[in-house]
């Protein structure tokens, strides 16, 4: 396989892109799910990005605090956003007063000019600015203008965080303390989980990915690894990951995560290592652990690819 038209496939599933015609009044179900006293997040779908489900493939969560909502990530497309935000107005009449945004992914951030639009500050870690300015970011809002039609459309565009952060940050926004980590590289450069501590919620955005396989894509998967043993010392009662449920069982589903990206790291190490032919590699590796996951077929063989090629880089 060519790497790159497995480069160019790889930019499509890890920003949650697959094409697809537009369904005329198409709907998904948006259902809030409280996981704290104060705390909520709705769930995407585990699916691929699509006209069909709009885009709705990640999670995002939010707070409501004495005086303001503070909305942890905003979404994968406008009218999502517009619905998410109508149904905190459901619960609070509380302005969206703050965006938190875990990372600079498609399916994290097309929402973003709605929040932008009610008055919201966006934070987000320093390293999403090069994203930004990026051709990658460019060429997928041009091309989920086409898949993601009418959901995604020439209106949609990129917005910049009002604030960016260096590094980890403590916010006290209407009485309620907000904890920042800044944990990237992992999953991306600009990787962020947000703690709730007075609830013990943490929001974990891509760094876990709950009941499904994870998109590894071009990240950093050995600082992803240590990112992830950072979470599992937090002291978490409920976990909000970027996509999947939340988990009552934090520690359990981290390790999950961990394990996967350490059996790719493990296996695609010793094929590379051994100048073992990537094919040969991926067809004599156990799978079996993980197999059974929603997405397995769609995304481990080109997470093991590119951890392949991860591989041979580190060993040069």
């Amino acid at each position: 396989m060519r790497r790159r038209s497995f480069g160019v496939l790889c930019a499509a599933m890890c920003c949650g892109v697959a094409s697809a015609q537009p369904l005329a009044g198409a709907t998904v179900e948006m259902r809030v799910e409280q996981v704290g006293p104060h705390s909520y997040f709705v769930q995407g779908q585990s699916a691929q990005g699509s006209a069909e489900n709009q885009n709705f493939i990640s999670n995002a969560g939010f707070v409501v605090t004495e005086d303001s909502v503070v909305v942890i990530d905003a979404l994968g497309s406008p009218p999502l956003a517009e619905r998410l935000l109508g149904e905190i107005r459901r619960i609070t009449p509380k302005p969206v007063s703050h965006v938190l945004l875990t990372h600079y992914h498609a399916d994290h951030i097309y929402g973003l000019q709605v929040f932008k639009a009610a008055g919201a500050q966006i934070i987000a870690q320093r390293h999403g600015q090069d994203y930004l300015v990026s051709e990658t970011a460019q060429r997928r809002l041009e091309a989920s203008r086409q898949d993601l039609f009418p959901w995604i459309d020439e209106h949609t565009r990129l917005v910049p965080a009002d604030r960016w952060l260096d590094g980890d940050a403590a916010l006290r926004i209407g009485g309620t303390e907000f904890r920042l980590r800044a944990v990237g590289p992992a999953h991306t450069p600009e990787d962020m989980v947000v703690l709730v501590p007075g609830e013990r919620v943490l929001f974990a955005g891509d760094l876990v990915f709950r009941g499904r396989i994870p998109f590894v894509g071009q990240a950093d998967s050995r600082h992803w690894i240590a990112a992830l043993d950072q979470l599992l010392g937090f002291d978490a009662r409920v976990m909000v990951p970027g996509h999947g449920p939340a988990s009552q069982q934090p520690v359990e589903d981290i390790r999950l995560t961990r394990d996967y990206l350490q059996h790719l790291r493990r296996t695609m190490g010793e094929a590379a290592r051994n100048l073992e032919p990537f094919d040969e590699a991926y067809a004599r590796t156990d799978w079996s652990r993980f197999e059974m996951l929603p997405l397995f077929a769609a995304a481990n063989r080109m997470n093991a690819y590119n951890t392949y090629l991860l591989m041979e880089h580190e060993r040069d």
